[in-house]
Parts: C-alpha cells; sequence; structure tokens
C-alpha cells in the first residue's frame, strides 16, 4: 500500500465536490500531523479508529470527534505498560474514497483532522477498512480496531474471511452499531465473533452509551483484557464488552 501524507486505502481516492473537504487539504494536515507524532507512539498500544463517513453518518461523526479524546484519558489511566495510545482514523465516503492518517498521540490532532473531514453520500466499504487494519499489521503491531456504523452493504462471506485473518492474527474488532438495521447486525456481530472482539449498539442521542463503548476498546488497545477488567468495575457497557469477547470465540 502506497503512503504519502496519507493513504488511499486500496484503490486511489475519488475526487471531493467543491464546497466540501477537499483532498490537498487533508493531505496537507495529515502530513504535518504524522511528522509530529513523537517517536514515543512506537511504544503505545495501536488502535485503528475506523468510521462509515457516508452522508447519513454526520451526526455520529460530530459526536465521535467529541468524544475522541476521552480514548487517549483512558488508555493513560489504565495501560499497563505506561506507553499510552496511538490511533489512526480510517474513514470511507463518496465514490470509493477509502483513507488512512498517520499514527496520531495527541487527541487535539486527531481532533483537528476530524473536523476538517465532511460526510458524503456512497456505499459501505468495510472489506477495504478490514483489509488495510490487516496489511498496517504486517508494519505495526496493532492490538484492535474499531469501526463504527449503520449498515453493511457488502457480501458478508468476504467480510468473514478477511475477519478471520484477523483473528488469526490476534487483531480484536469492536463494532460499534448505530440502530437496528438486522443486515448490518449480522455482518457485525459475524466480524466480531471472527477477531475475538465484540458488538455493540449504541444511541448517537445518548453520547455516553458511544464513549463507554471507546473506553472499552482503548483500554484493550493499551492495556489488553486486565486494562478493561480495570475499567469495567465502574462501566456496566465496557462489562457487556468483556462478556461478548469471552462468548465470541
Amino acid at each position: 500500500m502506497s503512503e504519502k501524507n496519507d493513504r488511499a486505502v486500496g484503490k486511489a481516492a475519488a475526487s471531493v465536490p467543491a464546497g466540501q473537504s477537499q483532498p490537498g487539504e487533508i493531505d496537507r494536515f495529515l502530513g504535518a500531523a504524522k511528522r509530529l507524532v513523537p517517536l514515543a507512539t512506537g511504544q503505545a498500544g495501536r488502535l485503528v479508529f475506523a468510521l462509515d463517513a457516508t452522508m447519513s453518518r454526520q451526526p455520529t461523526w460530530d459526536l465521535a470527534c467529541s468524544l475522541q479524546a476521552r480514548m487517549f484519558e483512558v488508555a493513560g489511566q489504565t495501560g499497563g505498560s505506561g506507553g499510552g495510545l496511538a490511533v489512526q482514523l480510517v474513514y470511507f465516503r463518496g465514490l470509493g474514497e477509502c483513507r488512512a492518517s498517520g499514527w496520531v498521540g495527541e487527541p487535539e490532532r486527531l481532533t483537528g483532522l476530524m473536523r476538517r473531514i465532511a460526510c458524503e453520500g456512497g456505499q459501505t466499504q468495510i472489506a477495504r477498512v478490514l483489509r488495510h487494519v490487516r496489511d498496517e499489521a504486517k508494519t505495526v503491531p496493532i492490538r484492535a480496531f474499531v469501526f463504527v456504523g449503520d449498515a453493511a452493504e457488502e457480501e458478508v462471506d468476504a467480510l468473514s474471511a478477511l475477519a478471520g485473518e484477523l483473528g488469526l492474527r490476534g487483531i480484536r474488532g469492536f463494532v460499534f452499531q448505530e440502530g437496528h438495521d438486522a443486515a448490518a447486525s449480522a455482518a457485525f456481530a459475524t466480524i466480531a465473533r471472527l477477531t475475538g472482539g465484540a458488538h455493540a449498539r449504541f444511541d448517537v442521542n445518548a453520547p455516553a452509551s458511544l464513549l463507554e463503548l471507546l473506553r472499552g476498546a482503548a483500554a484493550y488497545a493499551a492495556g489488553g483484557r486486565e486494562a478493561m477488567l480495570r475499567l469495567a468495575g465502574a462501566s456496566p457497557a465496557v462489562k457487556g464488552l468483556i462478556a461478548a469477547m469471552d462468548g465470541g470465540r
């Protein structure tokens, strides 16, 4: 997978209509953010933070933007080795655009990036996200990924094969679903089961529901199961993630 300032995942990104966040603007920001990431992130737990950025997702994107800093907080509180958390943003939108940032070690930089991206209509590209996680893990250790979405418009068999590869590599998938779409539920639950992770639903109108799920995933990325267990005593949502992981494989 080629890499410049940021990376188009799988194939070249589509152009963005005027008035939306432009690829050049995102490239410049990602390039600057990448240069600023401290070398210490090499010792941090790594979490791929993937989001569906198609048009219907703007409220959830805005919510995730407002909450993501709390992932870094919980990593600092529960991480086992003290290395903290490094996050890579992956998103898809529009006509075939799927992009990945560099690894970011500070929430302000991730917030700055996310605020420059506007959601656009398009089909889901979950398979490209899973392939990206697989390929990225060949060069850096990745403990977990988060995917936030509300739809799955791809063949479940193809997603299952990719999720199975990630599970064999020990990469846990935390798949957080807005709404109750039956096809999405089936696909998301399968991805979670095959990676040894967890599938959970949240309500965009109840921000705390997504926050606790993100905190649980970040704790796992930073400190593994033990870090999640320390957090679970004060968080029923995290306790539910652990139960799902225990029953998933």
